[in-house]
C-alpha cells in the first residue's frame, strides 16, 4: 500500500512514512494510491463482532507491512481499553429510523479519541523501533489538542505542542489541554482563530529547515492515520443496523471535513451508504460550497459549537482530489487560489461532490432549540455540535436509517448546554476535579519566528 499527495508533487510513501510525515512536502495531504474494498461477506461477518475486531478488518488493508497482524491487534486493544463504554461507539435510537452514534466515551470525551489513542500506539511502536525522537505540533479548535496530549503525554521520545485559539474554546476544552502535568506536552494559546492556528501549523511543515531541525510530525486530521481510524465506526454502526444487506445514511457535524471524509472512504470500501450529509453551524463554508460550487472564505464568527468555527477545511482538499479524478495539478491550483480568498470548482468536479455529499446548516438559535427539544422529546442531552447534526439530519430523514454522529460529551460545553436546557451536565467522575487542577499554558502571538523559537527552546535545540 502506497500513499500519494493530493497535489501530485511529492514522492509516494509507505503507510508508516505517511503517518510519521503528516503533510506532504508539496503541501498536499496523503491519500492511498488505491482504496481497498471489502466484500459483502466480509462486511456481513462483522455482525456481532467487537469494535476491536471490526477495526482490525477495516484498517488492516491500509497499513501494508508496517506492523504484523499480532502487533496491530495489540495496538487496537490498548487504544480502546480505556474507553468508558464496552461497545466503544454505541448506537442510541432517537426516533423511527434516526439513531445517534455516541463517539464521546473516550478519555477526553470526544470523537478524536478514536483516532488519537490508536495514533499514539502506532507512533510509539514506530519510534521505539527506530530509536528516533520527534516533535508533534498540532492545531486545534478544541478537541484534537486534548486528545493528542492524552495519547502522547509522558512518552520519552515525543514532545507535543498544541496551538489553540486564545479565548475561542470552551473552559473544559482549555483545561483539558492546560492541566496535564507531564513535561513533554505544551499548550500554546495563540492570538487569532482556528484557521490562524492551522495556517501556522502548515507554515511549520512547509519550512524545511524548521521541519527537519525539530523532526516535525503532525497529528491533525491532515494525518492519514487519523482519517483511517475514523472509518471504523461507520462500519460498526452500519452493520448494527443491517448493512451490508441494508443501506444507511450518515449526518456528520464537521468543520475540517475529516470525519465526513472518513465516511466517504467507508463508502469507497464497499459500505452501502445512501447519503453523507455535511452539517455545519453558522460558519457554513462547506454548506455554501456544496450549494454553489464556490469555496469563498467569509471570516469566522465565534459560536456555541466552537470546534466547527472554521473557514479553511483542510480535508476538503482530499475530497477535491477525488472529485478531480486524481489530478494533483488541478488541486494544487485551487489551493493556490484559496490563499487569495477562494476558488471556483469546475463543473465536473462540482457535480461529483454534489452526487457524493449533501449538506445543511444550523443557526445558533436552531442549535440551542435542538438541545432543548431532544432532551424533552428523546431524553438525550446533546453537546452543541451533536445538536447541529440532529437539526440538519431532520431534513434528510426517510426510509433509510439515518445515523447522526454525536461528536462530544455535553459536559465539554456546560455553559451552552445549560443555557439551552437548564441543565449543567457534570463531568464524569474521573474528570470531576478538572476545575481544581493547576493550569500550565503559554500565550503566544501569531508569529512564526516567535513560536518556532519557543519550540526549539523547549526541546533544548
Amino acid at each position: 500500500m502506497r500513499y500519494i499527495s493530493t497535489r501530485g508533487g511529492a514522492p509516494a510513501l509507505t503507510f508508516e512514512q505517511a503517518m510519521m510525515t503528516g503533510l506532504a512536502t508539496d503541501g498536499g495531504l496523503y491519500v492511498p494510491e488505491t482504496v481497498p474494498t471489502l466484500t459483502t461477506d466480509q462486511i456481513a461477518a462483522m455482525a456481532g463482532q467487537s469494535y476491536e475486531q471490526i477495526a482490525f478488518t477495516v484498517m488492516r488493508p491500509f497499513i501494508g507491512d508496517t506492523f504484523t497482524d499480532d502487533e496491530f491487534r495489540a495496538m487496537i486493544d490498548r487504544a480502546y481499553a480505556g474507553f468508558g463504554h464496552d461497545a466503544r461507539a454505541p448506537l442510541v435510537q432517537l426516533a423511527p429510523n434516526h439513531f445517534l452514534l455516541e463517539l464521546f466515551h473516550g478519555p477526553t470525551l470526544a470523537f478524536k479519541d478514536f483516532a488519537m489513542q490508536l495514533i499514539g500506539q502506532m507512533f510509539q511502536a514506530s519510534l521505539t523501533r527506530s530509536g528516533e525522537r520527534i516533535t508533534i505540533v498540532g492545531a486545534t479548535s478544541g478537541d484534537t489538542g486534548s486528545a493528542a496530549m492524552e495519547a502522547f503525554r509522558g512518552l520519552d521520545n515525543v514532545d507535543v505542542f498544541i496551538l489553540f485559539p486564545h479565548g475561542r474554546v470552551s473552559e473544559v476544552q482549555r483545561r483539558q489541554m492546560t492541566t496535564p502535568v507531564e513535561s513533554n506536552v505544551h499548550a500554546l494559546a495563540m492570538d487569532g482563530d482556528f484557521d490562524d492556528c492551522q495556517a501556522m501549523l502548515k507554515d511549520m511543515f512547509n519550512d524545511t529547515a524548521f521541519r527537519d531541525g525539530v523532526r516535525l510530525a503532525g497529528v491533525n486530521s491532515i494525518n492519514w492515520g487519523r482519517v483511517l481510524a475514523q472509518v471504523v465506526y461507520y462500519f460498526s454502526s452500519a452493520v448494527s443496523l443491517g448493512a451490508p444487506h441494508r443501506e444507511v445514511s450518515f449526518t456528520v457535524p464537521t468543520g475540517n471535513f475529516g470525519d465526513i471524509f472518513a465516511g466517504y472512504i467507508a463508502k469507497q470500501m464497499g459500505l452501502p451508504i445512501a447519503d453523507l450529509v455535511v452539517a455545519t453551524n453558522q460558519n457554513d463554508i462547506l454548506h455554501r460550497t456544496l450549494e454553489t460550487g464556490a469555496y469563498t472564505k467569509e471570516g469566522v464568527t465565534p459560536s456555541i459549537s466552537p470546534s466547527m468555527d472554521i473557514q479553511v477545511s483542510s480535508n476538503f482538499e482530499r475530497a477535491l482530489f477525488y472529485a478531480y479524478d486524481g489530478d494533483g495539478a488541478a488541486v494544487a491550483a485551487q489551493m493556490d487560489d484559496l490563499k487569495s480568498g477562494g476558488f471556483e470548482i469546475s463543473q465536473g468536479a462540482y457535480q461529483y461532490l454534489r452526487d457524493t455529499f449533501t449538506s445543511g446548516r444550523a443557526s445558533e438559535e436552531e442549535t440551542s432549540s435542538a438541545i432543548k427539544t431532544y432532551l424533552a422529546k428523546h431524553g438525550e442531552l446533546l453537546c452543541p455540535h451533536s445538536a447541529v447534526g440532529v437539526h440538519v439530519a431532520e431534513d434528510h430523514l426517510g426510509a433509510t436509517p439515518m445515523i447522526t454522529l454525536a461528536t462530544a460529551h455535553p459536559a465539554k460545553f456546560p455553559d451552552a448546554v445549560n443555557a439551552a436546557s437548564g441543565i449543567k451536565p457534570p463531568l464524569p467522575p474521573r474528570m470531576a476535579d478538572l476545575y481544581d487542577r493547576d493550569e500550565r499554558v503559554t500565550r503566544v502571538a501569531n508569529d512564526f519566528d516567535a513560536i518556532a523559537t519557543l519550540i526549539k527552546e523547549r526541546i533544548a535545540l
